[in-house]
């Protein structure tokens, strides 16, 4: 990880960096939302911390059993090496689901609503995560403007195709909450378009393949879109999860390309500068 500055024995990182305002950011956005329908901040914001530790926790379970459990079962001090790399995107989604449906109990609050402002934070916060991570994609075969040179190579700056996605699946999502038709329809949009999203920049990245130019991640996003289709069909069929647009929450969608541009071009313009 490339490290910003440091003073003493502390070390500031620019993914760690990255992380925290993504945090931050995807906290307020889902604390306003939740306000919006009558959720407490205290309730949203246990489910942000509760959803952080979980995905933490599932991307790392899931890296090590799905992309190299012959290493770490040979080397288990490896495991707790998190600083070192090694998380599955999909093992933080699905542990943070269970620990999220888990929490949804306690409260007393239906799993999918708030399911559905939570993934409208977690597409802002994978987005701006992304700017911070140094996990580059393959060779560039055709050198192309926006490649990025790293130990005199040129390579695909995943990172960047990613966060651009993500900021777009997050406009879509806070779009979306504004005409729901029924209540986990932004959870299974998530879920669905996020493995879209993680398919198409994986053929730029560098995974172990398991059959032609698929790897194990596009194996899990394609499990993901199943169920998420599964999922889609059963909410909108029970006649309990709709729900009536409520007009209070429009919010103008100059506002939201507005903020879609801002988002692309500050993320843009500071991974270039950091790790460009």
């Amino acid at each position: 990880m490339k490290e910003l500055f440091s003073f003493g024995p502390f070390h500031v990182y620019f993914f760690g960096l990255m992380v925290a305002i993504a945090i931050i950011a995807a906290t307020l956005f889902a604390e306003w939302q939740a306000k919006k329908r009558g959720i407490k901040d205290d309730i949203i914001f246990n489910l942000v911390i509760i959803g952080v530790i979980a995905g933490v926790v599932g991307a790392r379970l899931f890296y090590i059993l799905f992309y190299n459990p012959s290493f770490y079962f040979s080397h288990p001090m490896e495991i707790l090496k998190i600083s070192e790399g090694g998380l599955s995107i999909h093992g933080g989604i699905l542990v943070a689901v269970v620990a999220g449906y888990i929490y949804s109990i306690k409260v007393k609050i239906s799993f999918f609503k708030l399911a559905d402002i939570f993934v409208m934070a977690a597409a802002l916060a994978q987005g701006i995560g992304r700017v911070g991570c140094d996990v580059f994609g393959k060779v560039m075969t055709n050198v192309l403007p926006w490649g990025v040179n790293v130990g005199g190579n040129i390579l695909h700056p995943a990172q960047v195709y990613e966060f651009i996605l993500d900021y777009i699946l997050f406009v879509v999502l806070w779009r979306k909450s504004e005409k729901q038709k029924y209540d986990g329809e932004l959870f299974v949009t998530y879920i669905i378009g996020f493995s879209l999203i993680r398919g198409i920049v994986e053929f730029f990245r560098i995974n172990p393949v398991i059959w032609g130019p698929f790897s194990i991640s596009h194996l899990l996003s394609l499990v993901f879109i199943v169920a998420g289709l599964v999922i889609h069909s059963y909410l909108k069929r029970d006649n309990k999860y709709k729900i009536e647009k409520d007009k209070n929450v429009m919010t103008p969608m100059y506002l939201k390309i507005l903020v879609l541009i801002l988002l692309i071009t500050f993320s843009l313009i500071t991974f270039y500068m950091v790790q460009g």
